[in-house]
């Protein structure tokens, strides 16, 4: 019984150890897919409101990267990845109320 309780404090510490990099390696997925959607936009005929959803894009984008750049503990990735998502969704709407 002892060696099962030993196994899985082993188990939950190397789970808690390795699900800690994993959760921050997404940041720089978000900030991808946020820069490609940004990219989108760019190549349409952007309205003046449309163009500034990407310009609010962009600001995000910096931002996440400075969010992921500067993280000191996982509040700082979950700063950088909803920063990312909202920049996706802002470029995406640009991008839907523009024509290729």
């Amino acid at each position: 019984m002892k060696r099962v309780a030993i196994a899985a404090g082993i188990l939950a510490v190397t789970t808690a150890w390795t699900l800690g990099p994993a959760e921050a390696w997404n940041c720089p997925v978000q900030i991808k897919g946020a820069e490609d959607a940004i990219r989108r936009a760019e190549a349409m005929k952007l309205s003046p409101e449309a163009r500034a959803l990407v310009e609010e894009a962009k600001k995000l984008v910096a931002q996440a990267r400075a969010h992921h750049g500067d993280a000191k503990a996982k509040i700082d990735h979950a700063n950088a990845m909803w920063k990312a998502k909202s920049a996706q969704a802002q470029a995406e709407a640009a991008q839907a109320i523009s024509t290729p």
